[in-house]
């Protein structure tokens, strides 16, 4: 079976989010068990083309409404995928970032929508390779299953079936009819859209016109079917639930791995992770400028600085912990102003126990993830995480509120000897709940330590790695054949 992903980011050359994670890796999964994934993505202007490799394939002009494009195609391969980028003036080919404003990126990704259309054309004529997939992720690329179907009376569409996956239902690339129709895409009528008034919105058209729907966790799937998290695309999501599934993300196990990780200071196992995680921890304390006590409990937190993030939660509730606790608190990550502001005060005002790093850096993240005691991640909405699933491969233990693929991945203590459990978990979005279950983390990491080493093995040795999920896919693959096809 041939797959084609279709997304906006893969890392490592394009990340913003999850998503990259997950276009960068499930298809080297996916090809372990005899799928031929490939990936098509634009070509940024920031993609670095001698680090990576990439070489230009060929060049083709794409058919608009109004003239024509001249599309350049370069390819790369990593971990025996073959990577495709597109550049196309004046969208694609100069810029510096992902994502711009709302007026650019809804025309450049409605052109990139066309010019994938125009490139699996031109990749099939040339090499004989079409995909029985096209895997689509989120909005910016939520017109190729509209495009496909239009075109399903000809050759090679007519055999295509194609998949769509929700990373962020949040983002939908809406009010968008104005951009659709000066690019000339044909009118949408499909009744589920027509009755909603979703005929402008990208996400909406893929949901209605995908074979199959997925979304990167089990819990997230049902979530979406309900109007605080389905964001106003509740009704058409239950409209296609008998075609929705949940398939939790994985993550690069050896990427994100204790025992050969670069940037920590001593690597470990779950087996010796008692006498050598503590030299990180006292590097984390060292960078920080905080004391150096191995039984001081770190509380770490790695994340974009959003609301979605629950930092909102999270800043009263350590405020108050940290006045009244001996504990030490380090924060990395970038977001909103007024939140990377919020997050600075906190660590200013508690300077001689808590520090803030407000910009991304790796080692910093890594040595987070391999010295803190405890992980924070109370979000509002997730639809997987990744940061949490990471935490418990280097034995920080996850503290996140009860949603998405956070309830998904963190079992809870058991409040007992540890065998049960991998971190601690809370339900309501209050800051009153995210300090009561630090209270509760706190007082199992001085009383209770057997227990904590316990839940440390536990949530070391969880398998978070690609491969259950990869043959998940492959199911969901075939009932997008399948149902492309007529069999039930």
């Amino acid at each position: 079976m041939n797959v084609l992903f279709i997304s906006t980011e893969a890392a490592p050359f394009a990340k913003v989010g999850g998503m990259a994670d997950v276009v960068g890796s499930l298809p080297a999964a996916l090809s372990t068990h005899g799928i031929q994934a490939r990936v098509l993505m634009p070509g940024y202007g920031f993609i670095n083309h001698d680090k990576h490799n990439i070489k230009h394939l060929f060049s083709f002009q794409q058919p608009l409404k109004e003239g024509t494009a001249d599309v350049h195609i370069y390819t790369t391969i990593k971990d025996n995928v073959i990577f495709y980028f597109l550049q196309s003036w004046p969208y694609f080919g100069s810029e510096q970032q992902v994502y711009t404003e709302w007026d650019w990126d809804s025309p450049r990704f409605i052109f990139f929508n066309q010019i994938a259309m125009g490139a699996i054309w031109e990749i099939g004529r040339r090499f004989n390779w079409y995909p029985d997939i096209c895997h689509v992720n989120d909005w910016h690329t939520g017109l190729i299953p509209f495009l496909i179907e239009h075109n399903k009376d000809t050759p090679p569409w007519s055999r295509i079936s194609t998949v769509l996956s929700i990373h962020n239902l949040a983002y939908q690339g809406d009010q968008t009819g104005g951009f659709m129709w000066k690019a000339g895409i044909p009118g949408r009528d499909h009744p589920e859209l027509v009755s909603r008034n979703l005929t402008d919105n990208m996400l909406a058209i893929a949901i209605a016109y995908s074979n199959i729907v997925s979304t990167v966790s089990p819990r997230y799937a049902v979530e979406i079917q309900y109007p605080y998290m389905g964001y106003e695309l509740d009704g058409i999501i239950r409209a296609r639930a008998g075609d929705l599934y949940g398939i939790l993300n994985g993550i690069d196990t050896n990427l994100w791995n204790p025992k050969t990780d670069i940037h920590l200071k001593a690597n470990y196992d779950h087996q010796n992770f008692e006498s050598n995680r503590p030299i990180n921890k006292q590097a984390l304390q060292t960078i920080c400028h905080l004391p150096e006590r191995t039984e001081v409990m770190v509380i770490g937190l790695v994340s974009r600085l959003v609301w979605q993030k629950g930092i909102d939660l999270a800043i009263p509730a350590l405020r108050r912990f940290l006045a009244q606790y001996d504990v030490q608190f380090v924060a990395l990550g970038t977001g909103e102003a007024a939140i990377e502001q919020d997050v600075r005060k906190l660590t200013e005002d508690f300077h001689w126990r808590a520090k803030s790093f407000i910009q991304f850096d790796a080692s910093i993240a890594q040595l987070i993830y391999g010295g803190a005691d405890l992980f924070l991640m109370p979000s509002h909405f997730e639809p997987c995480g990744m940061g949490q699933m990471i935490a418990m491969r280097y034995g920080a233990l996850p503290l996140v509120r009860e949603t998405g693929g956070l309830a998904d991945t963190v079992e809870n203590y058991d409040n007992a000897d540890g065998l049960v459990g991998s971190g601690f978990t809370f339900e309501w979005e209050e800051a009153d709940a995210v300090y009561g279950t630090l209270k509760w983390a706190l007082d199992t990491y001085q009383n209770r330590p057997h227990a904590w080493r316990n839940m440390q093995r536990n949530a070391m040795q969880k398998d978070f790695s690609w491969h259950a999920s990869a043959k998940r896919y492959i199911d969901l693959y075939q009932k997008a054949v399948n149902k492309r096809k007529g069999i039930v």
